[in-house]
């Protein structure tokens, strides 16, 4: 990929610039995000900056480009990030969610488990159909996610069915889900088991639902291998990943050391509670991805509503406006292959980027019990940005 020092002239585009002091002329972009303060942790950039795109690409990030005859998004006093990724989602139960996350800046996604083997075809056809890159992982369930638990009849965990179902759809499906939660799981260390036979067998990652689980972390999670995640990261007892004075529990940190990755997965139901989540931020125990946990309703539920929303819970009570984008955006590029040149605003990436309006003022946030806390700095979405055009708002 070209980086920006490289970037001189791309035909196709027939796009040429030429320096002039700290101006840039510019014969024919598509497409200027103008004024805004871009923050790019993948670049280390976090400055106000112009981003111009043509051809769906980024074509250069630098200060004063010349509009010329491209659009314009007037990004003033707005942060320019890249494009969001949420790493949790459940986009694919039905056509309408990947809208849904695109107006919040959404500009890729992953469904974490919402099919088993028995509707993955559905589930990979909306994931296809989506306006932004969906993918999929496969619920060890093979009918997915029911009212009464997904693998209660241990002979759901259909390790055949789930192996078959990611050999016709490799190139979706790209990792396995298990939710582990009393009630949901009759034998959470077994169904974990099969899980990973799976997920193993396809060198892909296993991502499991804690919280409230039968088992003890310190047996579950010696089943985790290197790139796996753990979802719901902040969900209170029992078995929370802090134990009761409030210490970061040993199987949690050896599984971090093992290249084990932990997401917020936010929703609304027993996943996120203030005193649980005060806990582990004193620790210091960060998240490596956000997510949502999001699918078409979650813009009226107050514990959800959107990307920006979820992404602003952490901004005001503990992180960096550079550590929240991070783990919104090339964190998850890390995390899985397919979104690799994505999460960046690189010259020469897919030109997918999220404008953010971060007010001042007195806000609300609610956890997932009801419980409301304080905050004085929100993320609103502004524009979203995908493969170079402007999406309606």
């Amino acid at each position: 990929m070209m980086n920006r020092r490289q970037f001189v002239h791309v035909a196709a585009a027939g796009v040429v610039t030429l320096a002039r002091g700290s101006t840039l002329l510019a014969a024919d972009y598509d497409l200027i995000v103008k004024g805004g303060r871009v923050i790019d942790p993948s670049l280390r950039v976090n400055a106000v900056r112009d981003v111009a795109m043509t051809g769906g690409r980024i074509a250069l990030v630098e200060a004063n480009i010349e509009v010329g005859s491209a659009e314009v998004i007037d990004a003033t006093g707005k942060l320019v990030v890249p494009g969001l990724l949420d790493v949790h989602t459940h986009y694919a139960q039905d056509e309408a969610g990947a809208s849904v996350g695109l107006a919040g800046g959404v500009t890729g996604w992953v469904d974490a488990g919402s099919a088993g083997a028995d509707q993955i075809d559905r589930a990979v056809a909306i994931a296809q159909t989506a306006p932004q890159p969906g993918h999929v992982l496969i619920n060890i369930g093979r009918a997915g996610i029911l009212p009464d638990g997904d693998t209660m009849d241990l002979g759901l965990a259909d390790v055949d069915a789930a192996k078959q179902a990611i050999e016709r759809h490799r190139d979706v499906v790209v990792g396995v889900k298990t939710r582990l939660t009393r009630g949901v799981a009759a034998d959470d260390v077994e169904v974990l088991r099969r899980a990973q036979e799976v997920a193993t067998s396809f060198d892909l990652p296993l991502m499991i639902h804690m919280g409230q689980t039968a088992s003890p972390l310190s047996t579950l999670l010696p089943q985790l291998k290197s790139g796996d995640i753990v979802t719901h990261m902040f969900a209170p007892p029992p078995n929370s990943i802090v134990d009761d004075d409030g210490s970061m529990r040993p199987a949690v940190l050896a599984a971090r050391r093992r290249g084990v990755w932990f997401d917020v997965a936010n929703g609304r139901t027993g996943h996120l509670r203030w005193d649980t989540f005060d806990q582990i931020i004193q620790t210091g125990f960060w998240p490596d991805t956000l997510s949502t946990d999001g699918n078409t309703t979650s813009r009226n539920a107050e514990s959800v509503i959107d990307f920006p929303n979820v992404m602003s819970k952490f901004l005001n009570f503990g992180m960096t406006v550079d550590q929240v984008v991070t783990r919104a955006t090339v964190n998850v590029s890390r995390l899985f292959p397919l979104f690799r040149n994505r999460g960046t605003l690189n010259v020469g990436a897919p030109a997918d980027v999220a404008v953010l309006d971060l007010r001042e003022g007195v806000f609300e946030f609610v956890d997932n019990y009801g419980n409301t806390r304080t905050g004085r700095q929100r993320l609103f979405p502004s524009e979203t940005v995908l493969a170079g055009s402007r999406v309606s708002r």
